[in-house]
């Protein structure tokens, strides 16, 4: 550890002076001027404000070899003071090894506006130096354009501002094994003081967490560690030698890219012309530019190509939602034979496009291009309850299924105000009294509906991201709604037991309010529904103990009824509630007369539930309540979901009386397999060949159980008591049928997959594929990014080439399936190699910020700013390549599977990390921040402490037109209504009257928090699902597992980079098995 702080210590004590002796004397004759003093017992620092006043002069600042012995100290004079004060503002030190103070963190904007506010430090009409005082003298301009600098409280908390100090001894060894080095930062870095940097200390780089006995969750020896970097390092080389993408295929996607380019360019260009009366049109000026892994160094073979499309000249904004140019080359394409299809509800307008698309997708794509034409379908796309939009600029778009926007207040308005109708509105009190349940609706459903009028009604329910600005009329909306949904109720005894509980009953306008909210309501009244059941049934709960535990939990809700009430704080009861729910929801007797099989619950889950009921109701074991087991095997068949299955069991139990439970579930089972195999023929999911062995099997188990002999007079209770039974004609038939797919794990079986498009691309067989993505100004600057760090250092690139490929293959890089893109897994290695490894890999680059140029604010746009956000960072390739190759940029030694190790046992656990001090990441609290001094914020900080759902217009930017859902900034009407006359058409022949704007609901989640290097608002882990994230954290955990397991052996007990599906697919295979020997006995496999 100590060895680590040293050799991070000593490389800033050499960066920061060889940024000092980076002058043109030194490129003259770097011969004769040593760029670092030789090794002294004891060093004194150089005189910063020295080397500033001779670079205002133009001078060279001179070094001398040797520093004298210190003899004692001078205390400096009120303007010495004043400018290393100024000089001292932020340090260029990228790492952070003490904890990161995160009420230092200074607002976004705030480091925003400090940093517009800077200028050129051009004096006297001569050209600047190179190499400019990191961020010096940045609070006093921020100060006078009128931001507030970092108040001295703030320095002396983050380390700045301290007077300065000499090196440790310690730290200046390395110099006498260092070369000779000339044009050492020569450009576009910035100098800072050595003295600038704040001393390192053993410090945790995360509050400390709750770790007994304060000891390291693991030790291992040298042999250990060994052992397992070189299992990684093993397993990296084979990964990289499969997965580099050829140049050939390179070539082959640029030669596409210049074409698809040539057809855009020619589109645009007759648009602005011939239809916006442009004649002054530049069609150079529209630029088809690669992004994404291709452009970044990160790409595989498996990576499809990105492609921002540029047109600075033209009179609409590709991305604004107004422009017909999205739809224009969408239809120039389809023309062209190409396939494509524009998405307009993801992230940023994307067309999705194929070099050559078969025919069947290229007759549905022109199939959807004319319904669009007609108004007869939106992209497509089928509507979802719950939106998962994420378009990940520097990787690529994915493909995004939309929310239901006929359930969205504001498409209700838009339709509304489009369409004419004769129906008169509502008035408030008619549309809170309509909402009514069916006798056939089910309380999930009938709450959706009331959802839906909340809506409507310019409402919203009460959640932790919106309780802040929850108004008084809010609650009121809420409460009303609240209301209308218990007297809506269709049984009225549950209505009248919930209505007369002191914690329903509300007075709004009284003194002490009792602000309901939707959600505590319906838990409200799910649990008054159980209570009820439990009851009635009571008494049959044969067990004095677990009738001692349901009586508890019961008192236990009613008294929460009587004794607490919504009040003012409606989120802190809706938890109450909800554990009281979960506690009546676990009483046996309730779920055994809830008993009902899911929709898609195999009889396998199905029978495995019943048998954890029956044992907690003590119907099994030496003591078991057997009064209970008929009961138990009477719910168990009432609650099949299939009628005609349930009619043929319940049959077989009443003819043969048999009283075992798991003999009543085989019998289920037989009938559920045959009915699958049925459905997955008729869909076709099964060869030809393969039929006529499935016909025959299925023939076996319609011949019906046979029953097994069993001792007079005693009933049916044996395992196997029945069986349908093989012969040896018939044992080749059912091995053979082992062999072929579950038919309950086709699709025909399985539930709908809400993200499957029928329009979707294959993954090959169609040329080359690509995105066309119309909003790519920050994509571009993030992909320019990525590409610098790629340089900084030749591990980086194989490093996060093998993250890909791990998180590919164990299927947890889908984001629209609520999991992370590829891009959040290259800046989780980014901040391991910048922030955790020590010493660090890769420096802080956009803490290396060069000062703006001094050029006009509009200049600036591409290079220090994009679209309001500030893309500042060290963006000199070559420099960053030529260091990098010299070694200058870090210290760091450890082998490529080393870093691995550290990476994954990092995200794996949050105990200390075996080789440093540093402590492993928090899933729950930390936030993943590459620009931040540390590289981590809290989510409390960033305010993303829960989930939130915006509505903006569909392929519009989130940055300028989301806006809390339901509120009534502007008006959802006025926003979606539009003039649809006395508009010219494209010479094209397509319209260009503007439609209303669509409009979509999107969620922000923040269950994993990944801050966007540019766009701070910007989560890109938001697509991260509850499902999503405990698969992730299983997989790093899985990961650590299996590394940890090699450090005795050097060899892993498990696959590391197993494809996730080919092993869900033996599992499947391994449980089918198990289900062909229970139908037909354990030994029909045996040989």
């Amino acid at each position: 550890m100590q060895a680590s702080q040293t050799s991070s210590g000593q490389l800033e004590d050499r960066l920061r002076n060889l940024i000092l002796s980076n002058t043109d004397q030194a490129a003259a004759n770097p011969l004769q001027t040593s760029v670092v003093p030789p090794p002294t017992k004891s060093k004194q620092p150089v005189d910063q404000s020295i080397v500033r006043e001779n670079w205002k002069k133009g001078e060279q600042p001179s070094i001398p070899a040797q520093a004298p012995a210190k003899t004692g100290k001078k205390r400096p004079n009120q303007a010495q003071r004043r400018q290393m004060q100024a000089q001292l503002s932020i340090p260029i030190d990228t790492r952070a090894s003490a904890p990161n103070d995160r009420r230092a963190h200074v607002a976004p904007h705030q480091y925003d506006n400090q940093r517009t506010a800077w200028h050129n430090t051009e004096q006297n009409g001569q050209d600047p130096p190179h190499i400019s005082t990191y961020r010096s003298g940045s609070r006093d301009r921020a100060a006078t354009a009128g931001n507030h600098p970092f108040s001295q409280q703030h320095r002396q908390r983050s380390g700045l501002g301290r007077a300065p100090i000499s090196p440790p001894d310690h730290q200046s060894s390395w110099r006498q094994q260092q070369p000779n080095a000339s044009h050492v930062f020569s450009k576009g870095v910035n100098v800072v003081s050595p003295d600038a940097f704040p001393s390192r200390t053993p410090q945790p780089s995360q509050p400390a967490l709750y770790n007994p006995g304060g000891q390291r969750q693991f030790v291992f020896s040298a042999e250990q560690l060994a052992n397992q970097s070189e299992l990684l390092d093993m397993l990296c080389r084979s990964v990289i030698i499969g997965a580099e993408i050829e140049p050939n295929e390179i070539a082959e996607k640029e030669n596409f890219r210049a074409q698809v380019e040539t057809i855009c360019r020619d589109v645009i260009t007759r648009h602005e012309i011939h239809t916006n009366r442009a004649i002054g049109f530049q069609p150079y000026t529209v630029q088809l530019k690669c992004f994404g892994s291709l452009s970044s160094g990160f790409a595989t073979k498996a990576s499809d190509m990105d492609l921002g499309l540029l047109s600075p000249m033209s009179q609409s904004s590709p991305d604004s939602s107004e422009s017909p140019i999205p739809r224009l080359i969408e239809k120039a394409l389809l023309a062209h034979g190409f396939g494509a299809r524009l998405l307009t509800r993801t992230r940023v307008p994307i067309i999705k496009l194929c070099e050559k698309p078969n025919e069947q997708l290229r007759l549905g794509l022109l199939e959807a291009r004319t319904k669009w034409e007609n108004g007869l379908a939106d992209d497509g796309q089928e509507a979802i309850e719950d939106n998962i939009d994420e378009q990940e600029a520097p990787e690529g778009p994915t493909p995004i299924t939309t929310t239901g926007l006929e359930h969205s207040p504001l498409r209700t308005q838009r339709r509304d105000s489009n369409q004419p109708s004769d129906r008169v509105e509502k008035t408030y009190e008619e549309q809170l009294s309509s909402l009514k349940q069916s006798e056939t609706q089910s309380l999930m459903a009938y709450y959706g509906n009331a959802k839906r009028l909340l809506r409507r009604l310019n409402g919203r329910e009460i959640t932790v991201s919106n309780i802040a600005d929850f108004m008084f009329t809010d609650y009121k909306l809420l409460d009303d709604v609240s209301g209308a949904f218990v007297n809506g109720l269709y049984d009225r005894n549950l209505r009248s037991r919930v209505q007369s509980y002191p914690s329903f009953r509300s007075d709004i306008m009284s003194e002490t309010h009792n602000f309901r909210s939707l959600y505590g309501v319906l838990t409200m009244v799910e649990g008054e529904t159980l209570v009820t059941i439990w009851e009635s049934q009571a008494t049959d709960e044969g067990n004095s103990r677990l009738r001692q535990i349901s009586e508890n939990h019961i008192r236990s809700w009613k008294n929460l009824q009587v004794k607490r009430k919504f009040g003012t704080d409606p989120l802190l009861f809706n938890r109450e509630l909800h554990a009281a729910l979960e506690r009546l929801r676990q009483i046996p007797l309730i779920q055994l007369e809830q008993l009902k099989q899911d929709q898609y619950e195999s009889p396998t889950q199905y029978h495995i539930r019943v048998n954890k009921i029956a044992a907690d109701l003590g119907s099994f074991g030496p003591s078991s309540n057997t009064s209970l087991l008929p009961r138990v095997i009477q719910h168990y068949i009432s609650g099949i979901r299939d009628k005609d299955i349930r009619e043929e069991v319940q049959d077989f139990a009443t003819v043969y009386k048999v009283q075992a439970l798991r003999t009543i579930a085989r019998k289920h089972k037989v009938a559920d397999l045959i009915n699958d195999y049925r459905r997955a023929m008729e869909k076709g999911f099964y060869y030809d060949e393969d039929i006529p062995a499935i016909k025959e099997y299925i023939e076996i188990l319609q011949q019906g159980f046979i029953q097994q002999t069993q001792p007079p007079n005693k009933g049916i209770t044996n395992t196997f008591d029945f069986i349908v039974p093989v012969s040896g004609n018939t044992i080749p038939i059912v091995k053979k049928i082992r062999q072929l797919s579950d038919p309950s794990k086709l699709a025909p079986n399985q539930p709908r997959d809400r993200y499957h498009d029928s329009l979707e691309f294959p993954k090959n067989g169609i040329g080359v594929q690509c995105d066309i993505n119309f909003s790519a100004h920050l994509a571009l600057q993030n992909t320019l990014l990525l590409r610098c760090y790629s340089y900084s250092d030749v591990r980086v690139r194989p490093m996060v080439l093998f993250v890909k490929h791990w998180a590919k293959a164990r299927d947890i890089n889908t984001p629209y399936r609520g999991t992370l893109s590829s891009y959040g897994y290259v800046l989780m290695v980014l901040h391991y190699l910048i922030n955790i490894a020590e010493p660090f890999v890769c420096p802080n680059l956009q803490q290396l910020a060069p000062p703006d140029p001094n050029l006009p604010a509009e200049a600036l746009e591409g290079l220090t700013t994009c679209q309001g956000h500030n893309v500042r960072f060290w963006r000199d390739e070559q420099e960053i390549q030529r260091l990098a190759s010299q070694g200058h940029l870090n210290q760091n030694q450890e082998s490529i599977g080393s870093l691995l190790r550290g990476f994954f046992e990092y995200y794996a656990q949050n105990n200390t990390m075996s080789t440093t001090h540093k402590r492993g990441f928090d899933w729950g609290r930390d936030v993943i921040s590459l620009r931040t001094h540390g590289g981590l914020l809290s989510k409390q900080d960033k305010g993303w402490t829960g989930a939130k759902t915006v509505i903006q217009e569909a392929g519009a930017p989130s940055v300028s037109t989301e806006t809390e859902a339901n509120t009534n900034v502007t008006s959802p009407t006025d926003r979606a209504t539009q003039s649809q006359s006395g508009q010219p058409m494209s010479p094209e022949g397509v319209s260009t009257t503007r439609k209303p704007k669509e409009v979509k609901e999107v969620r922000h989640r923040f269950l994993f928090a990944i801050e966007d290097p540019f766009e701070l608002e910007h989560n890109v882990a938001r697509t991260v699902t509850h499902n999503g994230i405990v698969s992730i954290r299983d997989e790093f955990r899985r990961a650590w597992r299996i590394i940890r397991s090699a450090g005795k052996t050097g060899r892993a007990t498990e696959d590391l980079l197993e494809d996730a599906k080919v092993e869900n697919e033996k599992k499947d295979k391994v449980q089918f098995t198990e289900l062909l020997e229970e139908i037909h006995g354990v030994r029909i496999f045996t040989d």
